[in-house]
């Protein structure tokens, strides 16, 4: 049935289900973050079902090493392959649904899936950011009951749903009729709407063709039965004009209020309300939007949001949405509903916005991504990054203030706003690949909910001056990785694959790994100079261990930044928990001699163990 207004939602009828439960802990779990377009179209040969067994039939093979660069060979290819990733790819919710077992088998625990609903139609808005209809799912992308299907099947296999959401905005979906701000050379010059502080006069909604030749205002069918479905905005109450701040787009991104009331590009700002945190009187357009996620919570049985560019709304309209979701999740008996926030702008910000809108968890964008990163790669002190996490200035709170389910740890992303211009992932470094086993482990075995971003345990290497070099397509088609067309990387044997999975089963058989206080460790190459690992002349080739403490327990973990060779160091575990003579088991080593052998605990440093880690490689003692 066809929702045109809010009024078409048929609550009683949605919420006539059983409700699959959240989880305990949002720290046990690991997230899987996908862009749905560039995910599977379900075409793909030679791959593992849901089961485990081989799938029949598929159109597209495997990846073959030889296989790298064959879509760019001319520079007419190349111009192909760039246009093709800055449009719909291809990629489905039946897709997904059939690969759930690729991420189950990986570890996974839950995905973040980036945003389905229906987009513009005449834009190609791929990654989902620019809804026209709220109300209904992307038909390039499937329907509704694809998405419920896909949920469905997800918790059948132990998996989650967090769903990718925007209140700050919807997509182009009208003109303006800009009068300042001349831009272009003479005979060629046209308005260019920036925020100055003033609202613009709108030419009209966009018709399904893109031309704005629907009237601003809430639209009648009868006399323009076009509107529907792809014009204008749905449901209809967001047709209202006073839903839109309409005052241009940002280009200073820190000034306040452009970045509040500024569109965020060519995507059109919502108007939130008014009032201070404490009084805010949300708008109808804040209250429909809100109403729209309540039904798709319900209807699809997700299990949490992923909330789109928190800093850019007012704290008042958060602390709103967060509430009342909040509220209804209970309802549904998830009582542990997860609202993450992608709060740009710092730590300082991200904590202060948690604590005031009442949102679970902050995206470890800012500095976790980079220090996460550049630690691995040898160009950040690890004092840094680990101090993110126990930062009493910053809190208020004295160091052990647990950070453990309040942020969101990853180091491939597909926009990377910390890089500016220069787009690139993790592997797109010469020989970065050597240290993919360092960087899974210090992002799965440290604090905060993990979360790994598709492609990366493939060692996909995308790089360029735009975000579309990082979206790269798993499933094949025009725009496939490592600068392909025509084949796919469900590799489930694949080096990045396989350690990422041990590495994630050792976190699920350990509670300490996953909820333990943590510790960056001291090392020393006598045994008698201890100190913590430090950049020497710009750089760090070295042992970097932590401990993981729960419960009168003990893990410690170390990662060698010397894709080169092994390293060896001292390593400081806790002096309490361990006498002289005590044995520490290998639990886990990129270096498979090494498991199952014992170090022993000598009385240095307060207490030490020698611990000899591989090149780029990891090693996990008990």
């Amino acid at each position: 049935m066809a929702m045109q207004r809010l009024a078409d939602i048929d609550m009683p009828a949605v919420l006539d289900r059983r409700f699959h439960p959240s989880p305990a802990a949002w720290e046990d779990e690991v997230l899987y973050f996908l862009l749905l377009d560039r995910f599977s179209d379900g075409r793909e040969a030679g791959v593992r079902g849901n089961d485990g067994g081989l799938v029949a039939g598929g159109t597209t093979r495997p990846f073959r090493p030889g296989d790298a660069g064959n879509a760019v060979g001319t520079e007419e290819a190349a111009r192909a392959w760039r246009d093709a990733g800055g449009r719909f790819a291809g990629g489905t919710l039946r897709g997904l649904e059939a690969k759930l077992g690729y991420l189950s088998r990986m570890g996974v625990t839950a995905i973040w899936l980036s945003p389905i609903l229906k987009q513009v139609a005449s834009q190609q808005t791929y990654h989902g950011y620019g809804i026209q209809d709220f109300l209904e799912v992307e038909p390039r992308f499937g329907t509704r009951e694809d998405l419920r299907s896909l949920v469905d099947t997800a918790h059948e296999l132990g998996l989650r749903v967090v769903l990718d959401v925007i209140l700050n905005h919807t997509g182009d979906v009208f003109a303006y009729n800009a009068d300042r701000h001349l831009v272009g050379e003479p005979g060629n010059q046209w308005m260019d709407p920036w925020w100055d502080g003033r609202p613009y006069e709108v030419s009209g909604y966009r018709d399904k063709d893109g031309r704005p030749t629907l009237p601003f205002a809430v639209i009648d069918l009868d006399t323009h039965p076009d509107a529907w479905p792809d014009g204008a905005v749905w449901p209809a109450e967001l047709q209202d004009p006073q839903t839109f701040t309409r005052r241009g787009r940002i280009r200073d991104w820190d000034h306040d209020p452009e970045f509040l009331e500024g569109d965020f590009k060519e995507l059109k700002d919502v108007h939130q309300g008014q009032g201070d945190v404490d009084g805010y009187r949300p708008s109808p357009a804040l209250e429909a939007i809100t109403q729209c996620y309540r039904h798709w919570i319900a209807y699809a049985d997700l299990d949490g949001l992923r909330v789109d560019t928190v800093k850019h709304m007012d704290l008042g309209a958060t602390r709103y949405f967060t509430s009342v979701i909040k509220e209804f999740a209970v309802s549904l008996g998830k009582e542990n509903f997860y609202l993450i926030g992608e709060i740009t702008g710092g730590r300082q910000r991200a904590v202060e916005t948690m604590e005031v809108t009442g949102l679970d968890a902050a995206l470890g964008i800012d500095d976790v991504q980079d220090k996460l990163e550049y630690l691995v790669k040898g160009v950040r002190n690890p004092a840094d990054y680990f101090a993110l996490f126990r930062n009493s200035t910053l809190v208020g709170k004295q160091s052990h203030t647990w950070f453990r389910n309040h942020v969101v740890t990853m180091f491939d992303d597909h926009d990377q706003v910390r890089k500016g211009p220069a787009k690139a992932r993790f592997c797109a470094d010469p020989g970065a690949d050597a240290l993919l086993p360092a960087v899974f482990a210090l992002n799965t075995l440290t604090l905060g909910i993990p979360c790994i971003y598709y492609g990366s345990e493939q060692g996909f290497d995308g790089a360029g001056d735009d975000d579309q070099y990082l979206r790269e397509t798993i499933f094949g088609g025009p725009f496939g990785a490592f600068r392909t067309t025509g084949v796919h990387f469900f590799d489930e044997d694949a080096p990045g694959y396989r350690t990422l999975a041990e590495l994630l089963e050792l976190r699920r058989a350990r509670l300490a790994l996953r909820r333990g206080r943590q510790y960056l460790r001291e090392i020393s190459g006598n045994g008698v100079d201890f100190g913590v690992p430090t950049m020497i002349g710009g750089r760090l080739k070295s042992v970097v261990p932590w401990s993981r403490l729960f419960n009168g327990g003990e893990i410690l973990c170390a990662i060698n930044t010397d894709s080169a060779q092994s390293r060896t160091a001292w390593v400081t575990v806790d002096n309490d928990l361990h006498r002289a003579g005590d044995q520490m088991n290998c639990l886990y080593s990129t270096d498979p001699g090494q498991v199952g052998t014992e170090v022993t605990v000598q009385a240095r440093n307060g207490k030490a163990v020698l611990v000899t880690v591989a090149p780029g490689g990891v090693i996990v003692l008990e």
